[in-house]
């Protein structure tokens, strides 16, 4: 199916599509690319900073680093690569780390609201569930794609909140009605908000496992 991209500056791009099953064009309006996204070769790259939440109880592990974003526009698959330090070597416990509706971290995880749920389905069916995650050798290294969240349109996920939990998500299999809001994670032990950054932080990572790898990236 051929595809023509029209692009109005600052404003929105329109999307004629037209091929073998179609008699007439169809329109589709996104937004326009970013500043960044021109400058980056039709990409745009994100950065959230982990840190633990204020106050964190002695019994729960201070989590820090990165969670990277990539996404080609328009219609690319969004890239995550999640990279934390701070757990136990011998930490056995699955956590969860979820995408939050707010960048709002005032009074630390808590002003992040609840998930990132934009079609109000119930979980975990939400965007930004990006899964459990159990730490080897104290850190957790994954990289992994997210079809249904994007860094382009009115369901963005920049400027919300990346937080990780103490416990395992049930996901929404639990008996109560909290399994299918959030799965009974337990307490939020620590945050981020999710910035727009250039291509730096993405490609000085090393590549991860089922990551493919760039041209020029050793």
């Amino acid at each position: 199916m051929e595809k023509i991209i029209l692009q109005l500056p600052l404003l929105l791009a329109l999307h004629i599509q037209s091929g073998a099953f179609s008699d007439s064009p169809v329109l589709e309006i996104v937004e326009a690319p970013k500043p960044e996204v021109v400058e980056f070769n039709n990409t745009i790259y994100g950065t959230c900073e982990v840190t633990p939440v204020p106050n964190l109880p002695p019994s729960q592990p201070e989590i820090l680093g990165q969670v990277l974003f990539k996404q080609i526009f328009p219609n690319g698959t969004l890239e995550v690569k999640i990279n934390l330090r701070g757990l136990p070597a011998d930490d056995q416990q699955a956590r969860a780390i979820h995408i939050h509706q707010y960048g709002d971290l005032s009074q630390g995880c808590v002003t992040a609201g609840a998930h990132y749920n934009p079609q109000a389905v119930d979980h975990p069916g939400h965007p930004g569930d990006l899964g459990n995650f159990v730490s080897e050798q104290g850190v957790i290294r994954k990289f992994m794609r997210l079809p249904e969240a994007k860094l382009f349109g009115g369901h963005s996920v920049l400027g919300r909140a990346v937080v990780v939990y103490e416990k395992e998500d049930d996901l929404g299999l639990g008996s109560d009605e909290e399994s299918k809001l959030s799965g009974n994670t337990g307490e939020r032990i620590a945050c981020c908000v999710i910035g727009i950054t250039s291509p730096r932080l993405w490609q000085e990572t090393e590549p991860f496992p089922g990551e493919e790898v760039e041209e020029g990236h050793e």
